[in-house]
C-alpha cells in the first residue's frame, strides 16, 4: 500500500480538483471493486452489478468528507463504501413500494427524510468509532515491538500534575524535533538523554514513566491522527512535521 501521507496529500488536492479525484478513483478501482465484491460475497460484475457504481460514488464521497482526524483514508473509504452499499441494499428490498420523503417515518416520528438524515449521522458516527478502533489496534501492534502494552501505558500514566507537565514538556520537545522520533524508531529505545537535555526534564521522571512516554512518542511518529487529536492538549500550539 502506498504511503499514507502521500494518499492524504492527494485526497486533500482531490477535494477541489475534479481531475485529481477522477485520477484517484481510476487508480484505486481495484480497491473499489474488491470492496464491492466483499459486500456481494462474489466477484462483482462490471456490466450487471449496480453495486460497483454505488461503491465508486461512495469512494468519491469519502474523498470529499475525509479529514486526517478520521484515521487511515483507505479504512475510512472502505467503511463509507460498505455503509452506502448497505443503504442501497435496504432500498432495493423496498423498491416495489413507492416511498415519499415527506411521509411520516417509523412510529410517526418525523418525516422519512428526517429519519434518513438521522441514520446518516448515526452511520458517520459508526465510521468514526471504527476508525478509532482500528488506530488503537494498530498502535497496540506497534507498541508490542517495544515491549509495551495498553495495560502498561495505563499503569505507567503520571498521576500528579507536576509529573504530567514534565512528560508534556518532553513530548512537546520531541514533536518540535522530529529527529528524536526517528531515533526512537531506529534504535527501538526511548532517547532519554536527548529528552532530558532538550526538554528540561529530570531523568528519573522519564525513567519512571518510560513506557508511557514510548506510547506518546509512537503516536506522533506516523499516522494515528485520531489519537493525536485526543492528545492535542499535550502539544498545544505545536505543529507536527
Amino acid at each position: 500500500m502506498k504511503d499514507e501521507h502521500e494518499i492524504v496529500r492527494r485526497v486533500r488536492a482531490a477535494k477541489s480538483d475534479v481531475s485529481e479525484a477522477d485520477s484517484l478513483i481510476s487508480e484505486y478501482m481495484p480497491f473499489i471493486k474488491s470492496e464491492a465484491s466483499k459486500f456481494l460475497g462474489r466477484r462483482v460484475d462490471e456490466d450487471r452489478d449496480d453495486e460497483l457504481s454505488i461503491a465508486m460514488i461512495a469512494f468519491h464521497e469519502a474523498i470529499k468528507s475525509y479529514s486526517p482526524e478520521r484515521g487511515s483514508f483507505m479504512s475510512f473509504a472502505a467503511m463509507i463504501i460498505k455503509s452506502r452499499l448497505i443503504d442501497y441494499a435496504r432500498k432495493e428490498q423496498r423498491h416495489k413500494g413507492v416511498i415519499y420523503l415527506d411521509e411520516p417515518g417509523e412510529n410517526d416520528e418525523g418525516t422519512l427524510a428526517e429519519s434518513l438524515t438521522d441514520e446518516r449521522v448515526y452511520q458517520d458516527e459508526i465510521v468514526e468509532r471504527e476508525a478509532t478502533r482500528q488506530e488503537i489496534e494498530e498502535l497496540t501492534a506497534v507498541m508490542a515491538k517495544y515491549g509495551v502494552t495498553l495495560t502498561d501505558v495505563a499503569e505507567n500514566c503520571p498521576k500528579q500534575e507536576r509529573t504530567l507537565s514534565a512528560c508534556r514538556a518532553a513530548l512537546r520537545y520531541a514533536v518540535e524535533n522530529p529527529e528524536i522520533l526517528d531515533e526512537l524508531l531506529s534504535s527501538g529505545k526511548l532517547p532519554v538523554s536527548r529528552l532530558v537535555s532538550g526538554g528540561g526534564v529530570e531523568r528519573k521522571t522519564l525513567e519512571r514513566h518510560r513506557k508511557y512516554m514510548v506510547a506518546l512518542l509512537l503516536i506522533y511518529t506516523n499516522g494515528f491522527e485520531i489519537l493525536r487529536g485526543h492528545l492535542s492538549h499535550m502539544v498545544k500550539g505545536v505543529s507536527v512535521k
